[in-house]
């Protein structure tokens, strides 16, 4: 058997693998651990004698022969990583056993003491944007102004500058966001900012958030608080992102695009016949959407860019469809839908109410700003036509969808999902 000397390091890892994959067909453990037994490092494929047509990797590590069984959809894998050859699988296995093997007690207090609990997490320790431009109080220490005068007017401006600023504070809340990790190769040596230890292997070595960038150890992602941060460089889009990820990203109660729509739709377009109702065209719609993830807040949707008030409802419809979480979630759909089954008033708005504490605290605020909206346009009935079963019928599917996959349990729902948003436009005083 050809055999090569693969090095990370004289100290790390000193141990051959073979230059080409090899196939040795239907051989036994026996046999194969036979073959390997001349060195450390080496490996081979064989066929299953007890089970034809399935393909085992046996590798020689430690003085002993181990099998994994050996799978492959375009790429080779024994477990999570996939790897083009089964050279680089074995590389990167050779590392992950040796590491395990000789500082297992080292991994095992890695998350003991993190870095975190002293600096925070690196990617995430910055300034937030907001905070950047908030007025900067100076104390002064004397009973006179800039100007010279008495100190009454200052000490009266700096008060109601103070004042703004905790109102400002208010207006932004601090939504708790989990992190969204995904499985991520790294180019040269990179270091966990959770516990600060080397991240090892050739591809796959740890998890990354897509939407702040903390670089941590797949363990150590399960030790990490509901703190993200999402940074704008990450988050690219507006459609499609996740309510929290988006108001987090953005510092805003609410996203951008719900403000900007309804502040257009409230200026011009409440006594509009069928509103919500009638459909706008579907490729302006898209243009409105398109505008929204290139520029933002800088978006351009005013009756100059587009008259008609359908597109601009039509574009905030599709935005709560496009959520991957709706902004009714999955977790509290079916408090929702019990609450529509209940015959007594009271009860009924009780249940409603604990309802909306499963909602997550940016979709509360989003869903309160949504219906006090809806409410208002039901006062212009006489003119729109739009009453708040109405509404229910156009908004229940939209912002509420099944977690069920029974496409008819789904259908059934369609009926409360309607009388959901019906009974929140109507109580909206009461419920927030």
């Amino acid at each position: 058997m050809e055999e090569s000397k693969y090095g990370l390091s004289e100290n790390i890892l000193k141990i051959g693998i073979c230059k080409r994959d090899r196939f040795h067909g239907m051989i036994s453990r026996e046999a194969a651990d036979q073959l390997l037994s001349v060195a450390e490092g080496s490996y081979l494929i064989r066929e299953s004698q007890r089970q034809p047509g399935t393909y085992t990797l046996a590798l020689r590590f430690g003085s002993q022969t181990r099998n994994f069984r050996l799978y492959y959809d375009g790429k080779h894998f024994v477990g999570e990583k996939r790897f083009e050859s089964i050279h680089d699988l074995v590389t990167d296995g050779l590392i992950t056993l040796y590491i395990e093997t000789k500082a297992a007690e080292y991994i095992a207090k890695m998350t003991i003491n993190p870095i975190y609990e002293h600096i925070g997490y690196t990617t995430l320790n910055r300034e937030p944007a907001y905070q950047k431009h908030m007025p900067v109080l100076k104390e002064t220490h004397d009973d006179k102004d800039s100007t010279g005068q008495d100190g009454v007017s200052g000490k009266r401006l700096t008060s109601l500058v103070r004042r703004a600023t905790l109102k400002e504070n208010e207006q932004i809340p601090k939504y708790e966001k989990v992190h969204n990790f995904k499985v991520h190769t790294f180019r040269g040596p990179h270091w966990c900012e959770y516990c600060a230890n080397f991240m090892w292997g050739l591809i796959a070595q740890g998890v990354k958030c897509a939407d702040c960038g903390l670089n941590v150890h797949k363990q150590c992602s399960k030790m990490v608080p509901n703190d993200c941060k999402p940074d704008l460089k990450h988050v690219k889009k507006v459609y499609s992102c996740d309510l929290t990820t988006l108001v987090k990203a953005h510092i805003t109660k609410r996203p951008m695009v719900v403000d900007m729509c309804i502040r257009e739709i409230e200026s011009r377009g409440l006594n509009s016949e069928g509103l919500y109702r009638v459909s706008g065209f579907s490729d302006l719609i898209e243009d409105v959407k398109m505008a929204f993830d290139r520029d933002g807040e800088k978006a351009d949707i005013s009756v100059n860019v587009y008259e008609d008030i359908n597109i601009i409802t039509g574009a905030l419809k599709l935005y709560f469809r496009d959520l991957p979480i709706p902004l009714i979630t999955y977790d509290a759909y079916p408090k929702f839908i019990e609450s529509a089954k209940i015959m007594d008033p009271d009860e009924q708005l009780e249940t409603l109410h604990e309802a909306l504490k499963l909602l997550p605290p940016a979709h509360c605020e989003t869903l309160r700003y949504l219906m006090a909206h809806l409410k208002r346009v039901t006062l212009h009935e006489k003119e729109n036509l739009m009453n708040a079963e109405n509404l229910g019928i156009v908004f229940g599917p939209t912002l509420m969808r099944s977690p069920e996959l029974d496409a008819m349990a789904a259908l059934n729902d369609i009926r409360y999902q309607r009388l959901v948003v019906e009974l929140l436009i109507k109580n909206e005083d009461i419920l927030f």
